[in-house]
């Protein structure tokens, strides 16, 4: 049978990349001060380490239903990195382990919301919270060139650095909360 009609006061999904980020929203009540519903799949385990993915195959499939039920913007928080991306790309358009119901399975129409390339200046992310790209990252990266949401903008992966979303608590544990996201809600600083 499945879930129907679905209600909610929510004004958009918030798909949170990592468990700490996600924890701490929770903590924080932010959906209170916005409204949202904040859902994670704890990240994308790696394809060697995972068998069909099904944490975040159900995590895509209730991403989905969430979606076209209730009819709101989803916006993502992922890491800046290639993983982050990937982990986008992979809730926009499925993977190959997904690729026989991503139709079923995909967002096409998220937002990257955080954290971007850009981020890391704007927001004086510390020097030390920088971290070199690996040559993993890289390879990671080269392959998420060929796909066009990242085609449109290779400057996201043109600058070798990478940062994590827990790169902002360096800023105090709130800072994810009462800064960072309500400055990006208000400017709507999404892609």
């Amino acid at each position: 049978m499945g879930v129907r009609g679905m209600r909610s006061d929510a004004k958009f999904i918030l798909l949170v990349e990592k468990d700490a980020a996600f924890m701490r929203l929770a903590e924080d009540r932010f959906y209170n001060t916005y409204p949202c519903i904040i859902i994670t799949a704890k990240g994308q385990p790696d394809v060697a380490t995972r068998h069909v993915g099904m944490a975040c195959m159900k995590a895509a499939l209730f991403l989905r239903k969430l979606k076209m039920e209730l009819k709101i913007p989803v916006l993502a928080l992922v890491d800046s990195d290639p993983y982050g991306l990937k982990i986008l790309s992979v809730y926009m358009k499925g993977s190959m382990n997904m690729s026989y119901d991503s139709s079923n399975l995909t967002t096409p129409d998220i937002k990257w919301l955080g954290v971007r390339p850009s981020d890391l200046e704007r927001f004086n992310i510390p020097e030390q919270c920088r971290l070199p790209m690996s040559e993993e990252d890289i390879k990671t990266g080269k392959k998420l060139l060929e796909e066009d949401f990242v085609k449109a903008n290779p400057d996201w992966l043109t600058s070798k650095v990478k940062a994590e979303i827990q790169a902002l608590s360096s800023f105090g544990f709130q800072y994810l909360t009462h800064q960072y996201l309500p400055l990006k809600l208000q400017e709507g600083d999404w892609v």
